[in-house]
């Protein structure tokens, strides 16, 4: 159950930078997960063993949505086809801001850097689940670096998700088979500046994750907020060499309840001046394979797939556009209705 916390926990991976990691360490870091999901179910998470810092993986947001990145009209090419109807990406690539919508951001979302070999009747003509990432012809540095970084993630999540089998009463190897052919999410975020004539207090509204983990980069600017047992929303700022890292939906369910998908929101920020500031994201939903069998400690199943599928229904992202034509995102006329 969600307790009265006034902050995040934060808890080092150091026992993870050993290629031999010692097995009393391994304990004490499983026990200690285990603790903070089933209190907070947030935990700010250091001493990371990736090879990117902060600056590597924002300066990937940066070239896609700044200043000098991509223009709309290249953005637009690798649109998700909700928004444009004759591309063929489904499920990864570009989505626009919803004009008018509380949740405003803009993202790029990749896969794994492998096309799948799963092939299922949940993957039809609506959306491909499975379906490959989608880059700009002029981006193949950046593709590199992107699918590196998810790539690392992935293996990240792979240990996080031992060591929680073993807080768990079972052996390491219990969530492997999530791994197979793996639908993990790398999503690059910008939450655009807003007016300071335009009253906005949130841009991204109160909700859990749906899936198993995430695994967010947040940058300086900060507005991420937490809510715990007393309904209060707890601030969630910015830790220099961190990730939050949250349980969701799923994993909550495959815990049988031990485990808490905490609800939480992302505040407008307002600098001195009044203006709003933009805001770099990085979330990674690490997701099982499409067929894959989730199976709570209670026995319940739910395959994967499905659970992603009907979620999506209530996802902006994925509803249908009337009107499919860039000028109308760039003058706010873009018009979204309900499958």
């Amino acid at each position: 159950m969600s307790t009265s916390f006034s902050s995040l926990p934060v808890v080092s991976l150091s026992a993870l930078s050993s290629s031999s990691p010692k097995p009393d360490e391994l304990a004490a870091l499983s026990a200690r997960l285990d603790e903070v999901f089933s209190t907070t179910g947030f935990v700010y998470l250091t001493d990371l063993p990736l090879t990117f810092n902060h600056e590597d993986v924002f300066g990937l947001c940066d070239e896609f949505f700044g200043a000098n990145g991509l223009s709309l009209d290249q953005k637009m090419t690798l649109a998700k086809k909700t928004f444009v109807k004759t591309n063929k990406n489904t499920y990864r690539g570009y989505f626009p801001t919803q004009p008018g919508a509380d949740n405003l951001k803009e993202g790029f979302e990749l896969g794994t850097p492998y096309k799948k070999t799963t092939v299922s009747p949940l993957t039809g003509p609506k959306f491909d689940l499975t379906e490959p990432n989608v880059f700009h012809l002029s981006h193949a540095e950046f593709q590199t670096r992107c699918e590196t970084l998810h790539t690392q993630l992935q293996a990240l999540s792979e240990r996080l998700l031992s060591l929680l089998a073993v807080a768990l009463g079972k052996p390491a190897s219990f969530f492997d088979h999530y791994l197979a052919d793996s639908l993990s999410t790398l999503r690059l975020l910008h939450y655009p500046p807003i007016s300071s004539e335009r009253q906005q207090e949130l841009v991204c509204t109160p909700h859990t994750d749906s899936g198993i983990l995430t695994l967010l980069h947040q940058d300086p600017t900060g507005g991420l907020e937490v809510r715990n047992s007393e309904d209060a929303w707890i601030p969630a700022p910015y830790v220099p060499g961190s990730m939050v890292v949250n349980i969701g939906d799923l994993m909550a369910k495959v815990s049988g309840g031990r485990w808490i998908a905490t609800y939480h929101r992302v505040r407008s920020t307002k600098p001195a001046d009044g203006e709003v500031k933009g805001r770099y994201s990085v979330p990674f939903f690490f997701e099982p394979g499409l067929n894959c069998v989730v199976e709570s400690v209670d026995g319940d199943e739910v395959v994967y797939g499905e659970h992603v599928l009907e979620k999506m229904k209530g996802w902006v992202e994925f509803q249908d556009v009337v009107e499919d034509v860039p000028e109308m995102v760039a003058d706010g006329r873009m018009v979204v209705e309900a499958f």
